[in-house]
């Protein structure tokens, strides 16, 4: 099984607020060539760290459709870094033959059962980030850290 798992996940400092998570089951994963990083926001021309940023005016599809944008928390649009970081994920999946898709929870980009809802009040909505909708729509498993560290138990 190959893995694609965001980067702050894997102990990458990319998160907005440049702090990373440490898992060692990731890094062991990453260790024996299971799995491979990518950060959207990142790979999409963001710098770390960066403005909070959350989707305005609809869900990831409708970012996807171009009917809904990327702002960060001053109100600037950084739609176009989000889109282009997604479909360089889904490139990236698909060269790897990835099998299961590894995303923080909570992030515009990555969440996959939640994101914030846009109001910048910290308040959480069941929904998908951009690169996880992207990555679903084309058929690869996405799950957040939290369903696939369970399902090691």
């Amino acid at each position: 099984m190959k893995y694609l798992i965001s980067a702050c996940l894997a102990n990458i400092p990319v998160r907005y607020d440049g702090k990373a998570y440490h898992y060692e089951k990731i890094a062991q994963l990453i260790q024996t060539h299971q799995a491979i990083t990518i950060c959207p926001e990142v790979s999409g021309g963001l710098n770390t760290p960066r403005l909070a940023a959350e989707i305005i005016g609809g869900t990831a599809q409708d970012v996807l459709n171009r009917t809904a944008k990327v702002t960060d928390s001053q109100g600037n649009d950084v739609t176009a870094a989000f889109l282009d970081g997604a479909f360089k994920a889904l490139e990236i999946a698909q060269k790897h033959q990835v099998s299961t898709v590894v995303l923080k929870e909570n992030s515009p980009s990555c969440g996959t059962n939640f994101i914030y809802d846009g109001s910048f009040s910290g308040t959480k909505v069941v929904g998908l980030g951009i690169t996880a909708c992207l990555l679903k729509q084309h058929g690869f498993h996405v799950i957040s850290e939290d369903d696939f560290l369970k399902s090691l138990d």
